[in-house]
């Protein structure tokens, strides 16, 4: 397949402004301050992982079963907002400007996470994780502003840069969330996360720029609604799918790494037996592969076409979790998990500038808002799927069945991929009937 046809495999979107298919002269340095705002507020959202138990009890819960409930709501429900409120923020951002979604998400959490630091009891702290999902989500925002600022044969590259920032993230999170109480203490690691965050709240609203969105274009969101604004869905409901799929196969690995781990590390082995240890070195070797990974692949993305890359890195991620299932040891699960983690790079950045190609301007914030909900949806389904296989038919049927899923989405994106091409054929040939 050449790099032209694989191009011209999804529909295009209505033709729109110069500035809109150029991008913004702004773009790169609004790319490095997304990526820095990104980076500051995911570190934020999981920092407290590892000593959110311990301070949950400091609030006044008692008992262990109490406390690793009340943590698993307190962690959780900050997704859950998030997930609800994406595509309406999306949507405010599609007739108000991007820019303002960024400023408003991060002084939000950067609030949200100072106050934190002085809840006082339990109902506080779940409230308080509530706001910052329904009121925060830069991540998701920043994903609109560069998919729309930045030019479209550099939006997959640019869309992968930004993925370090939440992968990057989520990796030193914890690692921090580890370290701080220790040396600064409990309340003071959100007073510190807080102000992290509030420099990049001043970072968004003075350094970047956002170029006008034209009045008629915002009375077209506002008369049609995004959807209306779309010529063909069938591409966008494939990214929404596959995003939702890979969240899914994701996360249904993620509750059975540690207990998979246990039966892996021999007691008298290199690591004594530390379970716990290999499992976080396991997990963020994936991260650490995606990192390394999504520049280049985004790049490729570019160069070939988002939607083979889409369905290359499904289907290899889909063989590599099939030997997972047949391991000996935690030293080959590490390697593929690693492996994993880079061909799961090019996913995220691909889907979303496959949406960004397919879709107006002036529905790209809103569309990009609903790929945000179907990826929390697959977070909340995925430990469910997992925990259910892993229950009924062991850990090593979870591997096997994720594999399927994802070999699965990998089809259905080729098979649409190909209607373009099969429907011109058709017409071609129509005349000689």
């Amino acid at each position: 397949m050449s790099a032209s046809q694989s191009k011209a495999e999804m529909p295009a979107a209505p033709a729109e402004t110069a500035s809109a298919g150029a991008g913004s002269r702004y773009w790169r340095r609004n790319l490095y301050v997304c990526l820095f705002g990104s980076f500051t507020n995911i570190v934020a959202m999981t920092l407290l992982l590892p000593f959110l138990p311990i301070y949950v009890e400091r609030l006044g819960v008692q008992g262990r079963a109490a406390i690793v409930q009340w943590s698993g709501i307190a962690y959780g429900i900050t997704f859950l907002g998030a997930g609800i409120m994406a595509p309406i923020w999306g949507k405010f951002a599609d007739l108000y400007g991007r820019k303002l979604i960024l400023i408003r998400a991060s002084l939000a959490m950067a609030v949200s996470m100072s106050l934190i630091g002085v809840a006082q009891n339990i109902w506080q702290l779940v409230a308080l994780r509530l706001a910052a999902g329904l009121l925060g989500g830069f991540a998701s925002g920043a994903v609109v502003l560069i998919a729309t600022q930045t030019p479209k044969n550099r939006s997959a590259w640019a869309l992968g840069v930004l993925s370090t920032g939440t992968l990057a993230g989520s990796l030193l999170g914890p690692l921090l969330g580890g370290a701080l109480p220790g040396l600064i203490g409990l309340r003071e690691t959100f007073f510190l996360a807080g102000g992290v965050i509030f420099v990049a709240f001043l970072a968004t609203c003075f350094l970047v720029r956002e170029d006008a969105r034209p009045a008629a274009r915002r009375r077209g969101t506002l008369s049609r609604g995004a959807w209306g604004m779309i010529p063909d869905r069938r591409p966008v409901l494939a990214m929404l799918a596959t995003a939702t799929c890979l969240m899914i196969a994701t996360m249904s690995i993620e509750p059975i790494i540690t207990v998979y781990v246990g039966v892996l590390v021999p007691p008298d082995g290199p690591l004594g037996g530390n379970v716990v240890l290999m499992a976080g070195v396991v997990m963020a070797a994936t991260a650490l592969g995606s990192v390394l990974a999504a520049p280049r692949v985004g790049r490729l993305a570019d160069r070939v076409g988002t939607v083979p890359v889409i369905v290359a890195c499904l289907l290899i991620t889909g063989l590599l979790l099939i030997p997972q299932a047949f391991l000996t040891n935690a030293w080959q699960l590490l390697a593929l998990r690693f492996l994993m983690g880079m061909s799961l790079a090019g996913l995220l950045p691909s889907i979303n500038a496959t949406i960004r190609h397919s879709v107006p301007d002036g529905a790209a914030g809103t569309i990009l808002g609903y790929a945000t909900s179907a990826q929390y949806a697959g977070q909340v389904l995925g430990p469910l799927l997992g925990g259910f296989v892993g229950g009924h038919l062991g850990m090593r049927a979870v591997f096997v069945a994720t594999a399927a899923i994802l070999v699965a989405a990998a089809a259905g994106n080729w098979a649409l991929a190909g209607l373009p091409r099969v429907a011109a054929l058709r017409g071609e040939r129509a005349p000689q009937n």
